[in-house]
């Protein structure tokens, strides 16, 4: 018969290992992953693929869109559009095989104005695990059952934008939160996109209710489509939000406005990442400048906390790479950056093959960056450039890719890619 102090020790072991399982086996629940930053703790994942190799299963996708794929467990779901945009949908897949378990009408939405680059399915869902969170094309927000019902509706935002919608909402806590960056569908089309205007707002909704708890308010600010963060600062949690002309700091129990830094541009879409004490974030078009800005502070803090800026090799559609010490970027065209992350420097700079639309992921040291022809090549994330291998799979490709239980998942213009082992 065991000891006491055997069975103890056996215990702490079973749960080191089961914790160390946990870690591994890792959901992708949102966008750019469970820390929003595109970072991925799994381990043994794919290196090399093709179109005929690696690939666990290919399903085909209806309609068109550009969210990207989310993973929970053995569940994996993408929004679609069909029906020339109105017909927006919420597919689930089965991990194993690529079966689609279902595939449901969660709004019959107003196909609006967007660019020609853009979809009407753009929005990458998040899920808690109980049910997933859309947000459609007019600024539509739904909640879905795992077995795709739809549990509650807000449609109070008549959203429209001279690039439509692409904004992801994150979850925290209790609350869905939004940010709606749009622009006028008045007489004047550059109020909100090229001029400033005051009606941009962030709603946090109740993710059991759908009602609105708060909402954030802007001041001027112009269009964008940033994904935000959550900031621990103090021993308080944070939201960090930026937008057409300002990076800002918003309290997450009422929505007020906490602090503001000036960031001229506009048509914002790469997301922000925190590390180090600082917020890095990409201002989009126009005075197109990335900016590192101190955490802290209450009001305008622009003359203060803006820790370092550069205007060369900005990214204005993917989102960046924080890999302490080293902020990775690709730009639209292809040029590949790194810097540190603390100061600014430009540690190499090399040029990939062009377009670039999705953002990179990091995995076990290595940065994966994905072209719109479906090329992936992998880089060492260090101090010297590295490329490990390339990878094809002749699709376009525009969605970021997420990382689960040692998978990678891609959507092409068409089709739904598991890499890796079955």
């Amino acid at each position: 018969m065991k000891t006491t102090r055997q069975t103890a020790v056996i215990y702490v072991i079973w749960l080191i290992v089961l914790g160390t399982t946990q870690a591994i086996a890792e959901n992708w629940p949102g966008f750019r992953g469970p820390g929003r930053q595109g970072m991925s703790q799994e381990k043994d994942v794919p290196l090399e693929w093709s179109q005929t190799s690696n690939i666990a299963w290919k399903t085909p996708i209806p309609g068109e869109g550009w969210s990207s794929p989310i993973v929970f467990e053995d569940r994996i779901f993408v929004t679609a559009a069909i029906d020339g945009g109105v017909s927006f949908r919420l597919l689930r897949f089965e991990r194993k095989k690529g079966t689609v378990l279902w595939d449901k009408e969660i709004f019959r939405q107003k196909a609006g104005h967007k660019q020609q680059f853009n979809s009407y399915a753009s929005s990458t869902p998040v899920t808690d695990g109980q049910r997933v969170y859309v947000v459609a094309a007019d600024g539509s927000i739904a909640a879905v059952s795992m077995d795709g019902n739809v549990v509650w509706t807000n449609r109070d935002v008549d959203f429209y934008s001279e690039h439509g919608l692409a904004v992801s909402p994150i979850l925290y806590e209790d609350l869905v939160i939004v940010a709606f960056d749009g622009s006028s569908s008045g007489s004047d089309p550059k109020l909100g996109w090229q001029k400033p205007w005051d009606q941009a707002v962030i709603k946090a909704l109740d993710k059991n209710t759908g009602k609105v708890r708060w909402e954030g308010k802007r001041g001027l600010s112009c269009v964008s489509h940033v994904c935000p963060q959550i900031l621990r600062q103090d021993g308080k949690d944070q939201l960090i939000s930026s937008a057409g002309g300002v990076i800002q700091g918003f309290d997450l129990q009422t929505g007020r406005r906490i602090w503001t830094v000036s960031s001229p541009g506009e048509a914002v879409v790469p997301s922000v990442l925190i590390g180090e004490g600082l917020v890095f974030t990409a201002s989009g078009f126009g005075e197109s400048t990335i900016r590192a800005v101190r955490t802290g502070g209450e009001g305008d803090v622009t003359d203060t906390h803006i820790a370092w800026q550069s205007t060369e090799d900005v990214p204005k559609v993917p989102s960046m790479l924080y890999a302490r010490p080293f902020l990775f970027l690709i730009t639209e065209g292809g040029v590949a950056k790194c810097l540190r992350a603390a100061t600014g420097e430009v540690i190499w700079r090399e040029r990939l093959d062009p377009k670039y639309s999705a953002s990179p992921v990091w995995v076990e040291g290595r940065i994966y960056f994905l072209s719109e022809k479906g090329t992936t090549t992998v880089i060492e994330a260090g101090p010297e450039f590295k490329i490990i291998t390339k990878n094809e799979l002749n699709e376009k490709c525009c969605a970021s890719p997420a990382i689960s239980q040692k998978q990678i998942f891609i959507r092409s213009e068409h089709n739904l890619f598991c890499i890796g082992a079955e």
